[in-house]
């Protein structure tokens, strides 16, 4: 399979409904893919379960908060150089490429570096999602190693991290990105082909494209694009609404805040809170939880349904949130130590996409 440039608005759009609200903005991805596709050519995608066990590969992505992300963009080989410096450090050549997230820029970051590198790219990632902080990956839960990684800004400073445990990575390599202009481009999580099998989530690309296309086919039919990826990933519609309030603050490397949805048509008269870190983490309606992580609250555009990131929330957006399940891995007593409700400071048990509260 190979990914093209025509396939790249799909690609973005659905990874940002997988991004939960992070993983930055779509269109900025997908305007430095389609750059690199143009110059370099299509990039080869790879199934998960067609890697060789000594596969090399070597996930990059940008970290920081996604609002300054919309205006401090990666220079034209930031992100290739990430690669090269883990590999140089490692000793190794790399053979794939890959994405540890779904989200709008952190699907296509990895496509921008496998057309200049000319690898391929593996079809999975390493959440099924977005979520905040580098640890938080299901390779961590496997025993995985972060480090050593490499951490490059756009001035051309590079360095690479080796520490004694995943956290500690997050928390020096966040030091670090708030110095850089809180965005920089990181390459992490080096793997073999076979602890990529044990690990990822197979197949993210690809459903990225087919949600995207979802969407696509909805707007040119005139049918409900809310409905379209309702049904694509197995969720449900919580409410639909206009956005009344955000509260919004870029600390220590995160976009947190919160946004409060006042309800239209069938939830009209209930009012809707999602608190957020980059991504959705909570929603509350009517003050009682409704949904909340490991599983994804993800909100749309009501009439184009287009996914709109935290930091593109503004009011009077008229939107529809949604929940669906996350890779069923995050719901072991690991999975919930390292991304449930209460490691964000949220005295509540995870309630899953498809409880009914």
């Amino acid at each position: 399979m190979k990914l093209r440039a025509e396939d790249l608005g799909a690609l973005a759009r659905g990874a940002a409904v997988l991004g939960t609200g992070g993983g930055g903005d779509p269109h900025i991805g997908r305007l430095l893919a389609q750059e690199a596709l143009k110059e370099h050519g299509a990039v080869e995608i790879v199934a998960v379960g067609d890697l060789p066990d000594d596969a090399c590969v070597l996930p990059v992505a940008m970290m920081g908060a996604p609002t300054v992300m919309v205006e401090k963009l990666p220079s034209a080989d930031q992100i290739s150089v990430a690669v090269q410096t883990l590999a140089k450090y490692v000793g190794k050549t790399p053979t794939h490429l890959a994405c540890i997230e779904a989200g709008g820029v952190n699907s296509t970051v990895p496509v921008i570096a496998a057309a200049q590198l000319g690898l391929p790219l593996v079809d999975g990632d390493g959440m099924g999602r977005a979520f905040p902080e580098l640890q938080m990956v299901l390779p961590t839960l496997a025993g995985i190693e972060a480090t050593p990684m490499s951490i490059v800004d756009e001035k051309g400073n590079r360095g690479v991290f080796d520490t004694v445990t995943n956290a500690w990575a997050e928390r020096l390599a966040r030091s670090a990105t708030v110095d850089m202009g809180c965005s920089a481009i990181v390459s992490l999580y080096a793997m073999t082909g076979a602890e990529v099998r044990e690990s990822f989530v197979a197949g993210t690309l690809s459903k990225c494209v087919t949600i995207g296309r979802a969407i696509e086919k909805a707007q040119r039919a005139h049918t409900d694009p809310v409905a379209a990826v309702v049904d694509e990933l197995g969720g449900r519609l919580l409410h639909v609404g206009k956005v009344v309030d955000v509260q919004r603050r870029t600390t220590t490397g995160f976009a947190r805040g919160d946004a409060a949805v006042d309800g239209l048509d069938a939830s009209h008269g209930r009012l809707m809170v999602l608190r957020f870190q980059n991504e959705h983490l909570v929603a509350e309606l009517d003050g009682t939880a409704v949904a909340t992580t490991p599983d994804l609250i993800i909100v749309l555009d009501t009439e184009s349904g287009e996914p709109i990131t935290t930091e593109a929330l503004r009011y009077g957006h008229r939107v529809s949130v949604l929940a669906a399940p996350a890779d069923e891995r995050w719901h072991s007593p690991e999975g919930i130590e390292l991304v449930g409700p209460r490691y964000f400071g949220y005295d509540l048990d995870p309630i899953r996409a498809l409880e009914t509260v």
